[in-house]
């Protein structure tokens, strides 16, 4: 199977032609270097003239809720997925907050087997950090293995109330490579202060996370003191990284929609955007949410997130921050890839076809109603932002395509 995607804007500048070859990238001819033909060995239905885009290595996200088992009322496999290509990712890492609660490595390989077998992107399933959100045990984290189908444990939605549980089950999955990623909120606080509730959980996390020598990642850091916190951490040597998301990037308490974290004042989303735009933050995640209308008026908090984060990112950072495109790749590419254990996907012969090809110049406006996703809660319905994904390449096949 081969693919030849002609005449491509490179993030660092300039056009290549990307020949592709079962699933990798066998060549790219640059062309100041003068451009080799393929036209006989590919057929015009397997072209695509990228001229006017931007190739990209594809995306991937470590915040990903597809709501299966239990809420396929809100998502699907196939429409997460589905919104997930559209969005430019070719991986997700699905949370455990299903019903029941993700807490086997069994349950885990399942619905990431069902989800694979679309052949859209890749799906890593989470496994909870206590059993069943109990906040107690931990003895299902005997079952993982080193180099086994689960990479990342999360109890995200809630913080784990009790440290020594935490610090448990953090050790128990590093011991096997798996990478805890930490919903920092002390509970006791989220319905005083909701900064406060993650400030306090940071640093008790942060804390045992260094003194005991353990690896882990903080999910959706959403305040100055917390993501301070982690950089300071970071400067000490932690084993830690962090992601912000979209959403706390581009909108602050202004805007009236439920998040968890909530959406921050002002002051807190510039420090976010600050230091993201310098190149300090680790990973830019989704947080896909999808609910019901119905839920969403009832106060569930959440957003859908995959299709609009390239859009909104690039906007804020690299139109109106001057970030380069390359950092931003990093962030929504080769640093969640790494951290996930995935192979290293870039613009390079020999390298996995995992692409996606972008118009960087044509502005839109957000229509919920046009989602591939079952959720239409998103705070940017009706927003304008540059930037669109307009085809995604997982393993050579082309797994999403703007016909439009």
């Amino acid at each position: 199977m081969s693919l030849l995607i002609k005449n491509a804007g490179l993030p660092e500048g300039g056009q290549a032609d990307i020949y592709i070859e079962n699933g990798v990238i066998l060549h790219i001819r640059r062309a100041e270097s003068g451009i080799e033909d393929y036209d006989a060995r590919v057929s015009l239905a397997d072209r695509i003239d990228a001229s006017g885009l931007c190739v990209m290595p594809a995306f991937a996200d470590m915040h990903t809720h597809l709501r299966t088992p239990g809420q396929t009322h809100k998502e699907t496999l196939e429409t997460g997925c589905a919104a997930a290509v559209r969005g430019g990712y070719t991986a997700v890492c699905a949370m455990a907050n299903t019903d029941p609660v993700c807490s086997s490595s069994e349950q885990a390989q399942f619905i990431a087997g069902e989800a694979n077998a679309l052949g859209l992107c890749d799906v890593f399933q989470c496994v909870s950090l206590t059993d069943g959100f109990d906040g107690k045990s931990t003895r299902h984290l005997d079952s993982l293995s080193p180099g086994g189908a689960v990479r990342c444990v999360s109890e995200d939605g809630r913080g784990v109330a009790d440290g020594a549980v935490f610090l448990e089950a953090v050790r128990k999955a590093n011991a096997f490579g798996v990478l805890p990623l930490i919903h920092a909120e002390d509970a006791r606080f989220s319905h005083v202060d909701t900064a406060a509730a993650e400030d306090l959980e940071t640093l008790r996390d942060l804390y045992l996370i260094e003194k005991y020598g353990c690896a882990a990642h903080f999910c959706h850091v959403s305040t100055r003191a917390s993501a301070q916190a982690i950089l300071d951490a970071k400067q000490r040597g932690a084993a830690v990284t962090f992601e912000v998301t979209p959403h706390h990037l581009a909108l602050n308490e202004s805007v009236d929609f439920r998040v968890n974290p909530p959406l921050r004042p002002e002051a807190d989303r510039r420090f976010l955007l600050d230091i993201t735009a310098a190149g300090l933050t680790d990973v830019i995640a989704t947080d896909h949410a999808p609910h019901t209308e119905s839920d969403k008026r009832a106060g569930a908090p959440g957003l859908v997130g995959l299709e609009t984060a390239f859009p909104v990112c690039y906007t804020v950072l690299c139109v109106q921050m001057g970030m380069p495109l390359t950092a931003l790749i990093s962030m929504m590419s080769a640093n969640p890839r790494r951290l996930l254990g995935m192979p290293e996907a870039r613009l390079g012969e020999g390298f996995p076809a995992d692409l996606v090809l972008a118009d960087l110049n044509v502005r839109h406006t957000v229509g919920a109603s046009g989602f591939a996703s079952l959720g239409r809660n998103t705070p940017f319905d009706g927003m304008t932002y540059q930037g669109a994904v307009c085809a995604a390449i997982k393993g050579g096949n082309v797994v999403y395509i703007d016909d439009k």
